[in-house]
């Protein structure tokens, strides 16, 4: 007979028991980065209530940084233009980015499938982005996210091809048992009649 869903599931898992260590890697990756948006988030939360420019103008000062240049006025400029209201709705964004990282992290983890395609779709949006980046100006952190975000989705892609093709041994498998047994009950049940023929 067939399996029920959960023994065929197991076995799919055993199937690819020797990737499962990889989609772990995948998995603390992921719920890395949800655990260092959430502390972010919680940093901004932190900041309400605080007058955010001076608070900026200090840490320019303290790093020996020139307020005319470039980052140094975006950052204070930053700085004098964030309200509490602004703190809260980023903070309120990076809380929703971070539980949606430390869900599909727990989903990888446990090795589910709805994780695996969600990881790889929510990965393969932002290649496009990294590679414009890229192309405009070439910085070893673009080179480093760009290279890392696509190992990690052509894993999960290659991942997948190897759940479908461990879910096709399952049903051969399954169809071979069902059809083995159906086999033997028409042996069975001729091996029976004959024996009843013959009294």
């Amino acid at each position: 007979m067939a399996d029920h869903p959960k023994v065929r599931e197991s076995a799919i898992v055993s199937h690819i028991h020797p990737r499962l260590s990889a989609l772990r890697a995948v998995a603390l990756l992921e719920g890395a980065k949800g655990v260092l948006v959430l502390v972010a988030g919680l940093g901004l939360l932190s900041l309400i209530h605080h007058d955010l420019q001076r608070l900026a103008e200090d840490l320019v000062r303290h790093f020996h940084l020139n307020p005319a240049r470039h980052f140094p006025r975006i950052f204070i400029h930053l700085g004098a233009n964030l309200t509490d209201r602004r703190l809260w709705l980023m903070a309120a964004a990076a809380a929703l980015y971070a539980s949606m990282r430390l869900v599909e992290a727990y989903g990888l983890w446990h090795a589910r499938k709805w994780a695996e395609w969600f990881a790889m779709l929510s990965g393969g949006i932002y290649i496009p982005i990294e590679v414009y980046h890229l192309v405009h100006r070439v910085t070893w952190a673009n080179l480093l996210l760009l290279t890392v975000n696509s190992i990690v989705v052509a894993y999960l892609s290659n991942h997948q091809k190897v759940y479908v093709e461990g879910m096709k041994d399952v049903a051969e498998r399954d169809l071979m048992s069902l059809s083995g047994y159906t086999t033997l009950n028409h042996r069975s049940c001729r091996v029976l009649r004959a024996r009843d023929g013959s009294r």
